[in-house]
C-alpha cells in the first residue's frame, strides 16, 4: 500500500525544487535520504524531511501487518512531483521613476512511496499464507468441536 506526503507553499521556486526531485525520482528512501544529505542545495533539506514523513506514514499504515513492515528497508519512491504554489508579487524600484514587479514563488511538493513490485508481491504471499494457516487451524478446530458433538449425539442414539 502507498502512502502520500505533502508539503505545501514552501517558500522556494519550483524550478529549483524539481531540480532536487529530479535527482530522488525512482530511488530507494534509504539511498535518496544519503543522497539529499550532502545535497548543497536549500530544496534538498525540504524533499529530505518530507521523504522521512512519508515513510512514517507508511509505516503506519501498515502498522498491523507484520510482512510488509519487514520490507520497510525496500521502500522506493514511487511518485515526486513539484507544483507551483501562491506567489507574492512586490514592487521593486527602477530608474525614472518606474517599478518592476518581483515574483516571490513558492511550490507544493508531493511525494508518494510504496513497495517495489516484487517485494510487494513476496509480503502479499508471505501474508495469504499465514492466514490460510490461521484460517486452517480455526477450521480445524470447528470441525474437532462439531464432530465430539456428531459422535456424543450418535451415541446417544445408539444407546436407546
Amino acid at each position: 500500500m502507498e502512502a502520500v506526503a505533502k508539503l505545501r507553499n514552501v517558500r522556494i521556486s519550483p524550478r529549483k525544487m524539481r531540480l532536487v526531485a529530479g535527482l530522488v525520482r525512482g530511488r530507494e528512501v534509504s539511498t535518496a535520504l544519503e543522497l539529499l544529505k550532502h545535497e548543497p542545495k536549500k530544496g534538498a533539506a525540504f524533499v529530505e524531511k518530507l521523504l522521512l514523513s512519508a515513510a512514517a506514514n507508511w509505516e503506519n499504515k501498515n502498522a498491523d501487518d507484520e510482512d510488509l513492515l519487514e520490507e520497510i528497508a525496500n521502500l522506493k519512491i514511487k511518485e515526486i512531483f513539484v507544483d507551483a504554489g501562491k506567489m507574492l508579487k512586490r514592487i521593486q524600484p527602477a530608474p525614472q521613476g518606474r517599478a518592476h514587479r518581483v515574483r516571490k514563488r513558492s511550490c507544493h511538493v508531493t511525494v508518494v512511496v510504496d513497495l517495489p513490485k516484487d517485494a510487494q508481491s513476496e509480503a502479499m504471499t508471505a501474508m495469504a499464507e499465514r492466514i490460510a494457516g490461521e484460517v486452517a487451524a480455526q477450521a480445524e478446530l470447528l470441525v474437532g468441536d462439531d464432530a465430539d458433538e456428531k459422535l456424543s449425539d450418535e451415541s446417544k442414539k445408539a444407546d436407546e
